[in-house]
């Protein structure tokens, strides 16, 4: 899954929370998987398909341009 908004890449809510997603989660449609953070906003990245999560490219923090795949997914 490739990123729709340049920012700053989140795994999780807060940094206290559990990540959304690990490696190996099963999502479905719509669910958010992580945040990009774009002046002060933080932006949900929500799943575009059901699909399992096989590798997450990026860690907290990590600055991400448009077009950059950020997730590996297999379909389910």
């Amino acid at each position: 899954m490739d990123a729709q908004m340049p920012g700053v890449f989140y795994r999780r809510p807060s940094p206290e929370a559990d990540p959304y997603i690990e490696p190996g989660t099963v999502v479905r449609s719509g669910q958010t998987i992580g945040l990009i953070e774009v002046m002060k906003t933080f932006n949900e990245i929500k799943a575009d398909r059901e699909c399992r999560v096989s590798k997450i490219l990026l860690d907290d923090g990590d600055e991400v341009d448009i077009g950059q795949t950020m997730f590996e997914v297999d379909d389910v």
